[in-house]
């Protein structure tokens, strides 16, 4: 497995997604089978398909089914680690910046990071919390959720479910203003 470090995952990207999902960066299980939210206990997929984004529970080796939903996938840093306190506080900043190319590029209607503190390390946002932030990135509405990663003991599957719930009726019942 260690030698997966510093591999990525290719991103799931497509033009005017309704969600991108930002992971933190790829963990070594998801860095050596280049799948994100690939480790086992990962809770991404359950609080994914029971927030009510898709039909059924996808796995990792389905993550190309997302475009079908109009969501994608990246990574706020593209190197693999064992774990996010590997990460410097530049590789954040740097990340930060591709992700808001990104943004402009794909143009989806709303950024929805996972990982509170990588977000706050990227965009310098000290007292970030969850939820809608009353900032834009790129014209981009950002919506913070929690790591799904089973290490986050703070969150549990049903905290997770009601988090990316309250995401989903914000994008599909609520108009996104922006402007185009």
């Amino acid at each position: 497995m260690r030698r997966a470090a510093g591999r990525t995952v290719p991103d799931l990207l497509a033009p005017g997604l309704d969600v991108l999902f930002c992971g933190i960066n790829p963990g070594l299980y998801s860095a050596a089978t280049r799948l994100h939210f690939a480790r086992p206990g990962n809770r991404f997929w359950p609080a994914l398909h029971l927030g009510g984004f898709t039909a059924r529970q996808l796995a990792p080796h389905e993550a190309d089914e997302l475009l079908s939903y109009g969501l994608g996938m990246t990574v706020i840093v593209r190197r693999g680690t064992a774990t996010a306190a590997e990460l410097s506080p530049e590789e954040y900043v740097a990340g930060g910046r591709a992700l808001v190319r990104k943004l402009r590029r794909h143009r989806p209607r709303i950024l929805a990071v996972l990982g509170v503190g990588a977000y706050r390390a990227a965009f310098d946002k000290p007292a970030a919390k969850l939820g809608l932030q009353p900032n834009q990135i790129a014209e981009t509405p950002v919506w913070l959720l929690p790591n799904p990663s089973g290490l986050n003991a703070n969150y549990q599957l049903p905290d997770l479910t009601r988090l990316f719930r309250e995401l989903r009726d914000y994008v599909y019942e609520k108009p996104v203003k922006r402007d185009r």
